[in-house]
């Protein structure tokens, strides 16, 4: 009987210590699958179109890894199971942000062909008065009209670049404005200038 209290004894602590043993090994499935889910979201743009979701997830993978090194499995292995789902998330939100980028690009585009069409106008009323910079227009407007193209046909697929690329044609556009703008006041103070002195 005393054997047999001895046997149940020895395997319980046995037990107990496989259980320990198995809560205090590094979580490495766990930490795989997070970083899988991580790459799909990167691959998928999270980067770019779920960057919020994107910048949650990496605070809790940055805290399963901070746990890891303080040998904390346990809360390592929540915490890459936590990454892995938010992660999942940030992909999930990919295609909703994909479009709420597009939306803005594509009213962007609108805008910008609308000032594209007036600055055209306005360039060709003050062709004698460009003198000096109607190369620098030249070279501007053509790259202009080249990014509005490309942009267009980039809002589907790449809504992110085209967004961007609109955005440096805007800062073309508003400085050719200013520059218009100054063009056609110069003359008039020159004028009010001369008309003082006499």
């Amino acid at each position: 009987m005393r054997m047999i209290k001895l046997s149940v004894f020895v395997l319980i602590v046995f037990a107990l210590g496989m259980v320990l043993v198995s809560c205090s090994k590094p979580p490495g499935a766990e930490k795989e699958a997070a970083k899988k889910a991580m790459d799909a979201a990167m691959s998928a743009g999270a980067d770019k179109y779920a960057s919020a979701d994107l910048e949650a997830a990496r605070k809790v993978w940055d805290a399963a890894e901070s746990q890891m090194k303080e040998r904390r499995y346990k809360e390592a292995k929540e915490s890459y199971i936590e990454a892995k789902a938010a992660f999942e998330k940030a992909a999930a939100a990919v295609e909703a942000g994909k479009k709420a980028v597009a939306d803005q690009a594509k009213a962007a585009l609108k805008t910008f062909e609308v000032e594209w069409r007036k600055l055209r106008v306005t360039a060709k009323k003050m062709e004698k008065k460009l003198k000096d910079k109607k190369q620098a227009w030249t070279a501007d407007a053509k790259a202009i009209k080249e990014g509005l193209a490309r942009s267009k046909k980039m809002i589907v697929s790449a809504p992110a670049e085209a967004k961007a690329e609109l955005d440096a044609l805007k800062t073309m556009i508003d400085r050719w404005e200013t520059t218009f703008k100054e063009m056609a006041t110069s003359p008039s103070k020159a004028k009010a200038a001369k008309k003082k002195k006499s």
